[in-house]
């Protein structure tokens, strides 16, 4: 698939830090700056939110790969992967992350969580009474706050991707990690 917006040409120190962060430039990034305003904004939340710890960011990062697969976001997954490794996450899982529900290697937090990262990108959101009780319990009001919103900014930004046409840009044969193919479909 091919970008159906061209990208935009960044800025040199914004080229440079991105290079210097992920060894590469960002192609959400690029078509974003279309619009340099929005790009800054969202480049600007998205640093704010890599500064919430009320959620281990392994949680997080897995969330944010159960929304990719669900959405069919490569470029998250992709980048995901490559976080995952940085973070220090147990690649096997994170590998498995698009086949949760068939993999043994998740615990009950970490099943809930994916488990709610599908319920919140399922249209209509299909979250229920019950998984959010569970995860209010172990991670407390704050944290399931900090969880939500992070799953919201996920879901935006694998959409946007995904409409505007960004694919993998293989972060990912850097770790090493063979995805999983997604099988089958989330449960209400």
């Amino acid at each position: 698939m091919t970008h159906r917006i061209p990208k935009a040409e960044l800025p040199v120190d914004v080229r440079e830090g991105m290079i210097q962060q992920l060894g590469a430039v960002a192609e959400p990034v690029e078509v974003l700056w279309n619009h340099p305003e929005l790009a800054v904004a969202n480049q600007e939340f998205a640093a704010r939110m890599s500064t919430w710890d009320r959620v281990d960011a392994g949680l997080k990062t897995f969330a944010h790969m159960a929304v990719a697969a669900q959405v069919g976001c490569s470029w998250c997954l992709d980048v995901n992967y490559f976080l995952a490794l940085n973070q220090k996450l147990d690649v096997d899982k994170a590998g498995q992350v698009p086949r949760w529900r068939q993999a043994e290697v998740f615990t009950p937090l970490e099943r809930d969580v994916l488990e709610y990262a599908e319920a919140m990108t399922n249209t209509p959101p299909t979250v229920t009474d019950d998984l959010s009780k569970r995860l209010l319990d172990r991670l407390g009001p704050a944290a399931l706050v900090e969880l939500t919103v992070y799953i919201g900014f996920a879901n935006m930004a694998a959409r946007c991707n995904t409409a505007h046409g960004i694919t993998s840009q293989g972060f990912s044969d850097a770790c090493g990690i063979p995805p999983a193919p997604r099988t089958g479909t989330a449960s209400a």
